[in-house]
């Protein structure tokens, strides 16, 4: 059974397929944060943003196999595209919470039956089963990886033990820096988004091998 708090069409908003229409699929739960609040200091993980207790949200509900799931994801991308290009072919993200506490081969193969392009976001602390097309790689503090290669690896920036030179030689064909923006800072003269950003920003300007990435689905309030 899968379980999954929310699913939604949308257009990516970050990273190197920002802006690319894609089928959101968030699975409930993660393994960094039980997603309490009275929790999330004690936790790996301690500045999630996302509501991942539960299968309440938009299109949510617990999916008995991998079938049904990929018919609900495929009823929700727009009818009359029939394009099979790669670039604009049907296209899922699956993220969370952890995807990889649920996503398995049987999910992504029922996908491509489908005709979808597979994509996930994760912290990169399970492996990731065959199938998956596109691996979104966003380290969370220390905790270990499982990952060994990505196809883009965005850092949530700054993070105190999983700063970007710890990341330099991953194998990774695009790094992207995520300015910051967290419940606990959002207000202040230091840790504020404005400052998390200009941060990332001079340290991108320092270091060319990492590019800017901005929340735009946030900036333009887009679901």
């Amino acid at each position: 059974m899968y379980k999954v708090k929310e699913m939604f069409y949308s257009l990516q908003g970050e990273g190197a397929r920002a802006g690319r229409a894609a089928v959101f699929c968030r699975f409930s739960k993660c393994n960094l944060w039980n997603g309490r609040e009275a929790d999330r200091l004690n936790s790996v993980c301690q500045f999630c943003d996302t509501d991942i207790v539960g299968t309440d949200g938009q299109n949510g509900g617990a999916f008995e196999n991998a079938a049904s799931l990929a018919d609900a994801i495929k009823a929700l991308w727009p009818a009359s595209n029939n394009v099979q290009n790669t670039s604009a072919k049907p296209y899922v993200i699956f993220t969370g919470g952890e995807p990889l506490l649920q996503l398995d081969e049987p999910l992504t193969r029922a996908m491509h039956e489908r005709g979808f392009e597979v994509a996930i976001e994760t912290n990169g602390t399970l492996t990731v089963p065959n199938g998956v097309d596109w691996v979104c790689l966003s380290p969370k503090a220390d905790a270990k990886l499982a990952i060994t290669q990505c196809d883009e690896l965005k850092l949530v920036f700054p993070q105190d033990k999983a700063m970007p030179e710890r990341f330099s030689n991953f194998d990774a064909a695009h790094y992207f820096l995520s300015p910051m923006a967290t419940p606990s800072i959002r207000s202040g003269p230091d840790g504020t988004k404005a400052s998390n950003t200009k941060r990332a920003l001079t340290y991108c300007l320092s270091n060319p091998q990492w590019r800017l990435t901005l929340q735009l689905h946030k900036i333009l309030e887009i679901d």
